[in-house]
């Protein structure tokens, strides 16, 4: 059946009372996996946000960069190392990270913004003293883990109507170095520090399933307080964990509510703000 004029009015009406309910709130997005590697999904991901932002919604854009560091560090020889799922970080790999990450990764996000209208600023956590950070251990190297936030240059950047695009390496408050910083963390603490009405993990997954085998048991809400029992259950296991860890984490801290939402799904971040479907995997108080 063919989707007429009228079906597009009643999409646009049934978004209104979504664009009232979160026009000058803040929205704190974690871009990465396949929607950042595929040129449709990245071209989708990023209509969505100048779109959201031209409706008077305040977005910040946290941003990973894993396929691209690995491509340098092959690029130089070295063998990317992970330990315990997070990136071995020695020195030489650092430098790699920061030329990457803040550079090449997130200048190409910012260029994109502004090409398809949007008014884009490239930050990373080193300007302003954004993020500052103590080392996560010795088993890991120059990883940090993120204790303290300075959120004035992304409120400064909101309140002049830019979109602040947030590469996550972090000040060292320990030692005088720079820190790698886990993305999802950081867009954490970051949703916090902001104040922001949600959290929105973008990955590779439907969200939460109760059976990993079918896509069908997605389950759309859950409580803080059921998390636990999950956990115990394998119901969140692997690499879900740290990411309803940030969740979690978040809501606790005054955040409204955090979506694990799958980024391989065009448009996904207007299905899931601005209509009654919503996708993913919302956590709430």
């Amino acid at each position: 059946m063919p989707f007429n004029e009228l079906d597009r009015a009643q999409v646009l009406a049934e978004a209104l009372p979504y664009i009232q309910k979160f026009a000058g709130k803040t929205i704190v997005v974690k871009y990465g996996g396949n929607a950042m590697i595929s040129q449709e999904l990245r071209q989708a991901v990023i209509s969505d946000i100048v779109l959201l932002s031209l409706v008077g919604i305040r977005v910040v854009v946290v941003h990973g960069g894993g396929p691209e560091i690995n491509q340098m560090l092959e690029k130089i020889g070295k063998e990317p190392k992970f330990v315990d799922g997070l990136r071995y970080t020695d020195q030489e790999t650092m430098e790699v990270v920061q030329q990457v990450l803040c550079g090449q990764v997130n200048k190409d996000l910012v260029a994109i913004l502004n090409r398809l209208g949007g008014r884009a600023v490239g930050l990373c956590g080193l300007d302003g003293g954004l993020l500052q950070a103590r080392k996560l251990d010795e088993k890991h190297g120059l990883v940090g883990q993120v204790c303290q936030v300075d959120p004035r240059p992304l409120t400064d950047a909101l309140g002049g109507g830019y979109i602040p695009v947030v590469a996550t390496v972090a000040q060292g408050m320990d030692e005088a170095v720079t820190y790698n910083v886990n993305a999802d963390t950081a867009a954490a603490k970051l949703a916090v520090a902001l104040e922001a009405e949600k959290l929105i993990l973008l990955t590779d997954v439907r969200g939460l399933l109760r059976d990993p085998a079918d896509e069908s048991t997605l389950i759309p809400e859950l409580q803080l307080s059921s998390v636990p029992a999950l956990v115990r259950e394998g119901v969140i296991s692997g690499g879900m964990i740290p990411k309803v860890d940030c969740c979690v984490e978040a809501v606790r801290s005054g955040v409204q509510s955090a979506v694990i939402l799958d980024g391989r799904v065009a448009h996904s971040l207007l299905i899931e703000l601005l209509t009654d479907a919503g996708i993913g995997t919302m956590l709430v108080k």
